[in-house]
């Protein structure tokens, strides 16, 4: 089985590719999405083991976009720190086949990948558990999603507006439904309780 390993971190990728090596053949690495991209489109890739975050030019979620759209399409698991479900939903609506934490043990990511070679789904136990369990609140719909991420950066009500192209009146209909589903009264909670939830992250500063 042939695997190619994308991570911007050159210690990361060493690391990986030899642990890969004692059960598959890791045909390349690449640092970034448009390498991976060219390395798949010229070499025969069953798996891409796929970073989420990469730097500099496209993210794993586009990367993985166009992978799944070359005439003969590699599978993708992502394998990432970040575990939001905004981040699970955006990697598997982009073709992803799996979702792995990269604090997982050598063995799931190996089983993992020979999984995802023969188009079975493959998540995270932690994500599993979490995507399978009952919602505790009201779903949150995209747009409240989005919101919520802008409030994350402290954007005032008008400069989320203008983001979104909407107006503040429909702004603050948004935060009053989402004060309403989190069960908040204020901003900051809100943008806690998202958190919490894994409905949005926090961006490093």
């Amino acid at each position: 089985m042939r695997v190619l390993v994308v991570d911007d971190h050159p210690v990361v990728r060493f690391g990986l590719a030899g642990l890969l090596a004692r059960d598959f053949e890791v045909v390349a690495e690449a640092a970034t999405g448009e390498d991976a991209v060219r390395v798949a489109a010229t070499r025969d890739v069953d798996v891409v083991l796929m970073d989420l975050q990469l730097g500099a030019g496209i993210d794993g979620v586009e990367a993985t976009r166009r992978l799944r759209a070359l005439p003969d399409p590699p599978q993708v698991v992502v394998l990432t720190t970040y575990d939001s479900d905004a981040d699970v939903v955006r990697a598997v609506e982009a073709g992803a086949t799996g979702y792995l934490l990269k604090d997982c043990p050598p063995d799931e990511l190996a089983a993992a990948v020979r999984q995802a070679s023969t188009g079975r789904t493959v998540l995270s136990p932690d994500i599993a558990r979490r995507l399978l369990r009952p919602a505790a609140t009201p779903a949150v719909t995209k747009r409240e999603v989005q919101i919520l991420d802008h409030l994350a950066r402290g954007l005032s009500n008008r400069e989320i507006a203008k983001a979104l192209f909407i107006s503040e009146a429909t702004v603050k209909t948004h935060l009053v439904r989402i004060f309403d589903k989190l069960g908040v009264d204020t901003r900051t909670a809100a943008v806690r309780t998202a958190v919490e939830l894994k409905l949005i992250r926090l961006s490093p500063r």
